[in-house]
Parts: C-alpha cells; structure tokens; sequence
C-alpha cells in the first residue's frame, strides 16, 4: 500500500500512571509526583509535568530526583490499577476503531486508511480522543500522518493533551528542524556518535548519503537514513489479546531427581520470562504443572504482582513447585505458564528495584537477542535452585 494511501493515528495516554493517581487521589494534581520506589537505590519509573520542569526523568535514580525537588510527592505505584484503567482504554478504542495496534499499556496505534472518504481521519480522531477521556477520565494525546514514524514523532511532540495532522508530503520538512535523539531507536550511544560528527537536526542526517549511514552502522544506518527522511512502511498490527505464555518438558526418561527438576524448571522459566519481555509485557499469574509416571497430573497457580523478572518469577515458580511435588514418585512432565498478561515493560514492573538490576536485564536480553537465548543462563539452576 501506498503511503499516501495510509491515514494512521498514533495515541499516548499523558504520564499514564500519573495520571491513573490522580483520579484515585485528586490532591496529586498539580503536584511534582514521582512515580517508583521510595529507597534511595530506586528509580523513577514515571513522573508528572510538574516534576519535570525540575530536570527529572523516567529512568533517573530517586535519590537523585528527590535531591533535585525535595517536595516531590513519591507513590510507589500500582500495576493493577495501571492495567485496569489500560484495558478500560482499551475497550473504547476497540468498540470505535476500525482497525488499531496496543504497542505498550499507554500507546496505541490506529488505521483509519479509507475512512478519508467517508468520516473524515482528523475529526475521527479527534472524536475517539474526546471519547476516551470522558470514559476514562484520562488525558490523551495523539497525532494522525501517513506512517506510524511520523505519527509517534508529533504525538511526542505536542504532549500534554495535544493533536496535531501532519498532511502527507511533509514528512521530511516536519522531521528536519527536529534534534536526531527525537527518532525512536536512537539510543545514547548512536545519538552521541551522530552529535560527535555535528549531525544534531534530522535535516542534516537526512542529508547524509545512504551507503555512508551503512558504512557507518551497517543495516541500522540503513533504516535511520531512512527514518531522517520520514519513510516507515511498518504495518499497524492488529490487536489480539494474548492469554497466556507457557512450556512444557517431558522427560526421556522419568527421574525422582529433585537436582534435575530444580534445574529444568529453571531454564524453562528463563526461557518464557525472556519470551515475556522481548514481547513487552507482564505477567500477574504464575502456574507449574506436575505430570507422574503414572499420568496423573496436577497444577497450581499464585498471583503475583505484575512482573517479567526472572528472580521475581523464579522465586515464585520455585515455590509453587516445592508446594506441588509432594508424592516423591517418578515424574514425566512438568511445565509453566504464564497468564493475566498485561503490556509493559521491565523497567515499570519494579517500582522498588535498583538501576544496576535493570541494567543487568536489559544487558541479558541484549546478549540473548544477539547471539540466541541458550547462550546465557543461570548456573544456579543447574547445580542448585
């Protein structure tokens, strides 16, 4: 499909857990709010407005935000509340929208090509945005273009409650006085080597010749070059709820080896824990299965604060497991499950954790994607749990 065929909207709830506070606590509005645990080694997972203005940011040590605005009013934050007020956004789009992607617990992505012709896209839109809020409560932001790049870029650009229509066509001229850390996928390490070589506006690296952008970072030029000059054929992807993620192990031969069994309901758990956050997403229900030689089969399942952890997930599975195996006879099978899954990430699923335990999850599952998930796993579940 042509772009100039595609109408897509791209919508973002503003500071959505700040926002879900404060209609549970009205007294918050207005306020610097920092979102994330209270202990000096936490993060900011999300904060308000008000907060920012005093150089805070997601991702920033609380001791740090704290020391930059010491009336800073902290909540540790509720994931359920965060998915219930998600999923109730979630319905509206669903019962309005033609067609329309949820890429995180906040953000939605929505097709409206065709409907140019019949509704109008730009007052469609403006219409669901007006409807969310007044069913939700929430605050919303969107942008409507011709690909998702350029609908993100202006959303981003014109939060808190803001809407804005980039005509197609103007793509490049909208994205050329705007810094390169605006591209999604920019990280700190590409953003500070493009700055190094003077390229601070998308205008100049737009500008750069293609085959120079992949001497430079190989295929990952390629698609920024690409990206400066406002081209993304990334398809909206429709949304269909996932119930849950599992596996299962039968064994070759059945064993009583509780070492073994320890260490197999490890792996497994690593396994579909990283599933779980190369998918964005969060689980609030653990499950372990237990089948015998005998065939008979039994599961017990926990609920659990949201999470994608796996010392969170590992911790419960192990627990569940220990509370299930009881018989002390041969077993065939055992397996784990997932369910009551939610989008988000691992950095939102752990108000309370530090920066370096962060950090060394998303160094695992940047190895894991690099060079596959079986190169790196802990030892611990093979020698002891």
């Amino acid at each position: 499909m042509l772009a100039s065929e595609r109408h897509i909207t791209h919508m973002d709830l503003d500071t959505f857990f700040v926002s879900v506070e404060c209609l549970n606590n009205p007294k918050l509005k207005g306020k610097p709010v920092l979102i994330g645990g209270s202990g000096d080694r936490g993060v900011v997972a999300s904060c308000s407005y008000e907060a920012r203005k005093f150089g805070i940011h997601s991702a920033m040590p609380m001791k740090t935000a704290r020391r930059l605005c010491q009336h800073a009013i902290v909540v540790r934050g509720d994931m359920e509340q965060y998915s219930k007020y998600s999923n109730l956004v979630t319905d509206v789009i669903r019962d309005t929208a033609p067609m329309f992607e949820k890429s995180s617990i906040d953000e939605f992505y929505i097709d409206l090509t065709g409907m140019d012709k019949f509704f109008g896209c730009s007052l469609f839109s403006k219409e669901l945005g007006k409807r969310v809020t007044k069913e939700t409560g929430l605050p919303i932001s969107f942008a409507l273009a011709s690909n998702k790049l350029i609908s993100k870029v202006a959303t981003n650009e014109v939060k808190p409650n803001g809407q804005i229509e980039i005509p197609f066509g103007n793509e490049r001229s909208y994205l050329a006085p705007l810094s390169v850390i605006k591209i999604p996928g920019v990280g700190k390490q590409t953003a500070f080597l493009l700055l190094k070589m003077g390229v601070e506006t998308v205008k100049v690296l737009a500008d750069i010749p293609t085959e120079m952008m992949h001497n430079l970072l190989g295929k990952n030029g390629i698609e920024l070059s690409k990206k400066a000059n406002g081209i993304d054929e990334t398809p909206v992807i429709p949304y269909h709820e996932q119930k849950s993620i599992s596996t299962e192990n039968t064994f070759s031969q059945d064993t009583i080896d509780i070492h073994f069994l320890h260490g197999q309901l490890v792996r497994m758990t690593e396994k579909i824990a990283f599933e779980l956050r190369s998918q964005n997403k969060l689980t609030g229900c653990v499950a372990v299965k237990v089948r015998y030689s005998d065939f008979e089969t039994h599961t017990v399942q926990k609920a659990i604060p949201y999470s994608n952890a796996d010392h969170v997930l590992l911790r419960t599975a192990r627990d569940l497991f220990d509370k299930l195996y009881q018989r002390r006879v041969l077993v065939r099978l055992i397996g784990i499950r997932f369910t009551n899954l939610i989008p988000g990430n691992y950095q939102i699923s752990l108000f309370d954790d530090t920066q370096e335990n962060i950090r060394l999850y998303q160094a695992i599952d940047s190895v894991k994607k690099q060079f596959g998930e079986k190169l790196l796993f802990r030892a611990a579940g093979v020698e002891r749990f």
